[in-house]
Order: structure tokens, then sequence, then C-alpha cells
């Protein structure tokens, strides 16, 4: 198993965007979390934007979450990179 790292860039208006869209992404969240593929998200700041942690064989996971993630689909997200992550300390 290898991790990815899933950075999301925002719009400016996010916080007040998101309303709408946010039962869903968290919903997605929550059954990926739930497949064991999700293993932490959270938001980052200054500038806003979110970085999610993903376990699996290869990306494929973390690709289908972006394109099922209505703050992508409505695009609340001007920008998003996988990348993968080597655990050096920690949990593995």
């Amino acid at each position: 198993m290898a991790y990815f790292a899933l950075q999301y860039d925002v719009v400016p208006d996010h916080l007040t965007r998101r309303t709408p869209y946010r039962d869903a992404h968290i919903a997605l969240a929550r059954e990926a979390e739930a497949r064991g593929e999700l293993v932490m998200a959270g938001a980052l700041s200054d500038p806003l934007g979110a970085l999610l942690i993903f376990k699996a064989d290869d990306d494929t996971c973390v690709r289908a979450f972006v394109s099922a993630d209505p703050y992508v689909t409505e695009g609340l997200v001007t920008r998003w990179q996988i990348r993968p992550w080597t655990v050096v300390i920690g949990a593995r």
C-alpha cells in the first residue's frame, strides 16, 4: 500500500459557496474513509485549500474521488494535485 496526498486550491469565496455541496462532499469523504481509502482530511489556511491523505495500491481511488467531488464538479476547486507521499515516521 502507498500513500497519496490530494491537495485542493479553492476559490476565494469557497466558505460561502460550499454550503449547497458540503453534505455531499462530506458524505463522499466518509464513504472513502469507510472503505479504508481516505486516512485523514482537512482544511488548509493561508491560502485556503484542503489536504486529503489516501492509502491505496495506486491513485485510482483518489482520481475517482476527485471526479465525484461536488467541490470539483461545481467549480469551487480551482486546481487539484495528487502526489505520492512516502511516510518516514508515523503509522504505515
